[in-house]
């Protein structure tokens, strides 16, 4: 009798988007990346029911469904805390990326350590590091614990079954680029592996309850290696941000199914691992020079969050037949634009300047709040003169060269003066029916002429 084999199908799969083909192609008609298509053999994929629970579950109404809104997990860390909403929630499942050596592993071995306890287990799943070197790393950052668990392991089944042993009320996946199924012949970190093994780890938390973190790459970039469906899979995505050369990190809740995605925690790297930064504004401006010109300090909402950030401008005359526009921390089109507000509507002239923008820091302003200080900063620059080192600029440019309200005015003004600022400029409208806050002067505003008049 002739025996028979399970069959293995060759396709071409896109490792950008996941997109499959049955050959090879040079362009992805999905995602229009060039020369991403990787070839993959891959058993017949089995089928898949519902995720098992204990009991046998009916529809309810949503008025009668039990929910303890202190089932949270408190972490260590409370900058961790903000930005995952408050805690950890049972059975969530929870992607942590961000750039190599950004300190995301530390991070999650710290919180590890922090959070094993004779009633709480923990288990860190590694895969890319041996138990003796995981040992060797959490010895150097001072940490140790009988109820952390180090599992040196990237076969899936392996995993399940020691989880099933010892039954931890925690598990970290480091990383998830590096968990395989047998089931599939694709090399670990393919994208049939990646999304099988995260499923997994998915049905896993919701049937226990058990929070799962996998720590996922980044790609050359900036974006979480793997298919588009692992962000969608996971209920909360935190991307670690920061320049290794500098000391501060910035963990962002791009996805959060229990809290705001608006909210961000800063930490600084230190020997000993990474710290918590409470007041990150005043050690954001703890190098600031006075004396400077180009130099603006802004105020952003990061989530529930006033953080104060000093934007720096520089203008010098260009050697070069096309200007140069260079931001770091802020949108380049962006730039451009008040730029041209600035020529069109105030009437001086940059066009034939080289701008250099820096956020000192190393933060992001994606909020539009902050458009008013760049102006400022540039002007300043341009005309050499010092703006009021305790002052605070703060209000969207409109092309028309209007200044337009921004929001949750009254917060940003307290934490200015909790910092010591004495001024603040702020669009008109937002001036209305706003509380006096006590050793602050408050400038209302209603166009950039009159802005750049008041400060320069």
């Amino acid at each position: 009798m002739p025996r028979f084999t399970k069959k293995t199908s060759v396709e071409y799969v896109c490792q950008s988007c996941g997109h499959k083909s049955p050959r090879w192609i040079g362009k992805c008609p999905a995602c229009g990346a060039w020369s991403s298509f990787v070839e993959e053999k891959s058993a017949p994929e089995p089928k898949r029911g519902g995720i098992k629970v204990l009991e046998r579950e009916k529809p309810l109404p949503l008025a009668e469904i039990a929910h303890d809104e202190n089932a949270r997990i408190s972490c260590s860390s409370q900058e961790f805390n903000r930005v995952l909403g408050g805690g950890i929630v049972p059975g969530s499942l929870i992607l942590v990326g961000g750039d190599p050596g950004i300190g995301k592993s530390t991070l999650m071995l710290q919180e590890a350590a922090a959070l094993a306890k004779p009633d709480f287990c923990v288990l860190y799943v590694t895969g890319e590091e041996s138990a003796r070197q995981t040992k060797m790393r959490a010895q150097r950052l001072g940490l140790d614990s009988l109820y952390l668990f180090i599992f040196s392991e990237t076969n899936l089944d392996l995993i399940l079954d020691e989880v099933q042993k010892l039954k931890p009320k925690l598990i970290i996946v480091d990383s998830i680029q590096t968990m395989y199924r047998n089931e599939f012949e694709s090399a670990p970190g393919s994208i049939s592996q990646v999304r099988e093994c995260a499923l997994a780890f998915l049905n896993l938390a919701k049937q226990h309850s058990l929070p799962i973190f996998l720590i996922g790459h980044v790609t050359k970039e900036g974006y979480l290696a793997g298919p588009k469906t692992l962000e969608h899979m996971v209920d909360t995505l935190l991307q670690f941000e920061g320049d290794r050369d500098h000391f501060f990190r910035i963990l962002r809740s791009v996805k959060n199914r229990f809290g705001s995605t608006r909210e961000i925690g800063v930490f600084e790297m230190h020997e000993l691992g990474l710290r918590e930064v409470t007041n990150p504004s005043e050690i954001f401006l703890a190098q600031r020079k006075e004396n400077i010109s180009g130099s603006v300090v802004v105020c952003t909402m990061e989530g529930s969050r006033p953080i104060l950030v000093e934007v720096q401008a520089l203008l010098t005359p260009s050697s070069y037949g096309l200007p140069q526009r260079t931001a770091n921390g802020f949108d380049v089109k962006r730039l451009a634009l008040l730029l041209a507000v600035i020529e069109k509507r105030v009437g001086l002239r940059v066009g034939t300047h080289d701008v250099f923008l820096n956020v000192a820091g190393g933060v992001d302003l994606e909020e539009p709040a902050a458009d008013l200080g760049v102006v400022v900063a540039v002007a300043s620059s341009l005309k050499n003169s010092i703006v009021n080192p305790h002052t605070m600029v703060i209000g969207e440019v409109g092309l028309g060269g209007e200044i337009r309200a921004v929001p949750q005015i009254d917060k940003r003004l307290t934490e200015a003066a909790k910092l010591g600022f004495k001024q603040a400029v702020i669009p008109k409208l937002a001036a209305k029916g706003l509380a006096p806050i006590a050793g602050m002067e408050v400038i209302a505003v209603e166009k950039v002429e009159e802005a750049l008049d008041r400060l320069l």
